[in-house]
């Protein structure tokens, strides 16, 4: 496990649409049939990494909430699993059914998602508006595992808030930290 900062990218980037496997249901799916109407959450994680484990239970909880509020939440696997089996498309379905995860969870098999969002690391949070352009890009909370913090999310909670508000409130945005995504051999990013 490398410990590894997300980029932090305010250039209106907007959502993409990607054709891979939804694990949830095990279909081949557009990622855009499950675009929200007010947001979308677009959340990389994986199975193994123990900053996405100190995580999830309350990130399950709030992507609930916030889907009540028409914004949706979309998670990538994007994860090498020739060298990290654990997180095959087989343990991310069972991964949903064990926790009850509402949200399509998809694998990313050729890292596409990833490379497209500059994504870096698990967990890694982007919010995006109405509009599909990007809002947000940071942590979920400064709660890591063994710090002590109680798990709040907060940041991410606050930028929904500011969003939905449409306001122009400038806000800091702080990097995510987690495990690094594990790259296929020669697919590393090259992000400027």
């Amino acid at each position: 496990m490398v410990l590894t900062a997300s980029s932090i990218i305010n250039n209106n980037n907007k959502l993409k649409d990607f054709k891979l496997l939804n694990t949830s249901n095990n279909k081949i799916e557009n990622t855009s049939i499950y675009y929200g109407e007010k947001g979308t959450l677009i959340i990389f994680m994986c199975n193994h990494c123990p900053y996405v484990v100190h995580l999830l239970e309350h990130i399950i909880g709030f992507c609930k909430k916030i889907k009540k509020n028409k914004i949706s939440t979309i998670a990538f696997s994007s994860n090498d699993i020739v060298n990290y089996p654990q997180d095959s498309p087989e343990k991310m379905n069972l991964l949903t059914k064990e926790k009850k995860i509402e949200f399509p969870y998809f694998f990313d098999k050729n890292q596409e998602a990833a490379h497209y969002y500059r994504a870096l690391c698990t967990p890694e949070f982007l919010l995006f508006d109405k509009d599909h352009k990007q809002f947000y890009h940071g942590r979920y909370d400064k709660s890591r595992p063994n710090n002590g913090v109680e798990v709040s999310g907060e940041d991410l909670n606050g930028a929904i808030k500011i969003m939905n508000n449409n306001s122009e409130t400038k806000f800091l945005q702080y990097p995510s930290m987690g495990c690094n995504i594990k790259w296929i051999k020669g697919n590393e990013p090259k992000y400027d």
